[in-house]
Formats: structure tokens, C-alpha cells, sequence
């Protein structure tokens, strides 16, 4: 088996929100965009700072790119609770 020689490093355990966004070619109000729209929604406020993991940035670029696409989504969304 041949090594990973083009890995340099591992990527970071957790990410600012300045980190989160570039990695996900966003700005920091567009992050707080959907942090807002998706995550801190009803009496839950958004904390001043936060920190992310990977699996974060998977949701978040994903929740970025459903605004880019159009209406007929391939993903079916769960009803809301209570």
C-alpha cells in the first residue's frame, strides 16, 4: 500500500468561525445566516463565538447549497415536532 504523500497535515479538530467560513468559501455573516435560519431558531440565541467540527461544516455547506438549488430538492424534510 502506497503512503499518503500529499497529506501535509491533518485538519483542525475544531474550527473557528472565521476558519468555518473560509472553508466553506462563505463570509461571516452568511455563516450567521444559517447558524439563524437552521440552528438557533425560536428563544435559542446564537453564543458570540462558536467553534465547529467537521461534520458542522458538512450541514453548514450543504444548508449554504440548498439555497443555490432549485425549488424540487432530493432531500425530503422532517415534519417539526410539537
Amino acid at each position: 500500500m502506497r503512503p499518503m504523500s500529499n497529506v501535509r497535515s491533518s485538519p483542525p479538530e475544531l474550527y473557528s468561525e472565521a476558519e468555518a467560513a473560509a472553508a466553506l468559501g462563505i463570509s461571516i455573516g452568511r455563516l450567521h445566516q444559517l447558524l439563524d435560519q437552521y440552528v438557533f431558531t425560536g428563544d435559542n440565541k446564537r453564543p458570540q463565538s462558536i467553534d465547529f467540527t467537521s461534520s458542522d461544516l458538512l450541514i453548514l455547506g450543504y444548508w449554504n447549497n440548498l439555497s443555490a438549488q432549485p425549488a424540487a430538492s432530493k432531500v425530503i424534510p422532517m415534519p417539526k415536532r410539537g
